[in-house]
């Protein structure tokens, strides 16, 4: 008959303390496995010290824009300025070309409010280059008038001695003379007037020419 004692090796009590105790090795392995936060990486960094690595530059720059497209309401506003800032430019280019054709007009309207008045004109010269407006109430009338219009941005065109420029004078006759330079205005026949950069009425002259 078979002894029913177990031996040293089958004994269940210490077979089961084995078990739970293992190798002391082994064990040590077990605690430092891969979920360690002290597991050190190829370069003896720490799972920590990876975590607690700043981003780059370029990283801040991917997560900033990522956060962007995620957001609907930057991407609005973005717009909303743009728009903004397209009507403001246009605002000012129509304040400005809407300033150039006021005063063109204002130009083009007293310019034809002189042509009117051209023949008076003439005749104050007349009555000074004969002498008759020199003093008097007449002579007053026709100086403040004068006034008035030269506020306005009216300019006599005509002189003796100018250079004789054909978009502003009508040569009516050829002068010899020493008195002043070839090609230049020897007499004054008729002023002439503008108003601005436009030439109501070109003056007549005489050029000289050498003799």
């Amino acid at each position: 008959m078979p002894d029913p004692t177990p031996g040293p090796d089958e004994n269940p009590a210490e077979n089961a303390f084995e078990n739970s105790t293992g190798n002391p090795d082994e064990q040590a392995a077990q605690d430092s496995g891969p979920g360690s936060p002290e597991e050190a990486g190829p370069e003896g960094l720490t799972v920590d010290d990876i975590l607690s690595t700043p981003q780059s530059t370029d990283a801040g720059s991917a997560d900033a824009g990522a956060a962007t497209e995620e957001d609907p309401s930057a991407a609005l506003a973005a717009e909303r300025l743009e728009e903004l800032r397209r009507l403001q430019a246009e605002f000012v280019n129509f304040k400005h070309r809407t300033a150039r054709e006021k005063e063109q007009l204002r130009t083009f309207v007293t310019g034809d409010l002189l042509q009117t008045l051209l023949p008076v004109f003439d005749d104050i010269d007349a009555a000074r280059q004969a002498g008759d407006l020199t003093d008097g109430p007449f002579a007053s009338i026709a100086n403040k008038l004068e006034e008035i219009l030269v506020r306005q941005g009216l300019t006599r065109i005509g002189a003796v001695g100018e250079k004789f420029d054909p978009n502003v004078h009508e040569a009516v006759l050829q002068q010899p003379t020493s008195e002043v330079e070839p090609d230049q205005v020897s007499m004054v026949l008729r002023s002439g007037f503008r108003i601005g950069e436009r030439v109501v009425r070109p003056a007549q002259v005489a050029v000289a020419v050498a003799e």
